[in-house]
């Protein structure tokens, strides 16, 4: 844990901590449950203790920010074609040695969050360009928590959607709170074992899947997930029947899911990157275990990339990367040659973006 807080007076109070009796806080954003001494900071580095208080020291500042398709965060049901503006601020509450965010995800460079901006800014400005949507991204949205909700407050009344792409380790309070103002999410389900999370992750499976169900059940948020397969890591067969076993049981046949194809990044550069034959079994597999919609990421497969009908198995939507091709839905989103409903936020016609990736500035604070 960090203990350099360079400017105490440049904070934003946080309502999910407690004091303990050793003179401490402990933060209970996730449930790394960081115990914190005065200007001392949590393993994520944005939330630290500042006058016996757990603060956000990223509020107001992001990385970047940039305009793009909804199917790179990824999601392939929720508004296609549409534009989508993209941001994020630094650290994170895993340790991933496999980050393919590295740069963004594990920096401890403050500095590098030049862009300011507040809520209503970032509104404003996705509201002036055009975009359907606001995504938290880039590293882990849990970690600036305010900041998201704040901007999602902001997005609602101007009827902007909020998009949260996350690894889902949260604490049940608020994760209660961060979804109430979301509208879609993809949850990164980096494995199916306690022993990839404990010794890649640094963290836990069980909060993960806990945060899983709790989206799928317990609110409206359109949900979609993610799994990185690393070769020898967590691709074998017995690991992906079971993940999709547990998908299929837990969460139901229409929660779509993605298999992206790693590379090697961060502190496996020594590890090789995925083949794609892999990525095509793991989709045959999860097909097999009854989920309907499979995709296959970070390759050239347009059939993999592409929407089927889950009942006839006609073509829905085509794919080339992320650029949209054949459209084959009715106006209510249904199949046009057997009528079967696709599942997700699907409108009447497909947006137009395209592949493209803007970068923009947004209003400063």
């Amino acid at each position: 844990m960090d203990t350099n807080i360079v400017n105490p007076a440049d904070v934003f109070p946080t309502r999910h901590w407690q004091k303990l009796d050793d003179g401490r806080v402990e933060c209970q954003i996730c449930p790394r449950f960081c115990k914190l001494h005065e200007k001392q900071r949590g393993l994520c580095f944005v939330r630290g203790n500042v006058d016996g208080a757990v603060v956000l020291l990223s509020y107001g500042r992001s990385s970047g920010f940039c305009i793009d398709p909804i199917e790179k965060k990824p999601l392939n049901h929720f508004l296609p074609g549409t534009p989508v503006l993209s941001f994020g601020t630094a650290g994170c509450n895993l340790a991933c040695k496999f980050c393919q965010n590295w740069d963004i995800s594990k920096s401890r460079e403050m500095d590098r969050l030049m862009d300011q901006a507040s809520p209503e800014a970032i509104a404003n400005a996705a509201l002036d360009t055009g975009c359907r949507s606001v995504a938290y991204t880039y590293n882990d949205p849990v970690i600036f928590h305010e900041y998201a909700i704040d901007t999602a407050k902001a997005c609602r009344e101007l009827g902007i959607k909020s998009v949260a792409v996350s690894a889902g380790y949260q604490c049940a309070e608020p994760r209660v709170e961060f979804y109430r103002h979301m509208d879609a999410a993809n949850i990164d389900l980096k494995a199916f074992t306690e022993d990839f999370y404990h010794r890649l992750c640094g963290g836990q499976l069980q909060a993960v899947l806990e945060t899983l169900e709790y989206i799928k059940h317990e609110t409206t948020v359109w949900l979609e997930i993610t799994t990185l397969l690393i070769p020898g890591e967590n691709d074998s067969e017995a690991e992906l029947d079971s993940l999709t076993q547990w998908v299929f049981e837990k969460l139901g046949t229409e929660v779509p899911l993605h298999f992206s194809a790693f590379h090697p990044d961060w502190k496996m550069l020594n590890t090789i990157g995925t083949p794609p034959s892999t990525l095509m079994k793991a989709r045959q597999i999860a097909l097999k275990n009854g989920i309907r919609y499979v995709y296959v990421g970070n390759v050239h497969n347009k059939d993999g990339s592409s929407t089927f009908c889950h009942q006839c198995g006609q073509l829905l939507i085509g794919r080339d990367w992320y650029q949209l091709s054949e459209w084959n839905l009715t106006d209510d989103g249904s199949c046009t040659q057997c009528g079967a409903k696709c599942a997700g936020l699907i409108e009447s016609k497909p947006g137009f973006w395209g592949a493209r990736r803007q970068p923009v500035r947004v209003g400063r604070i």
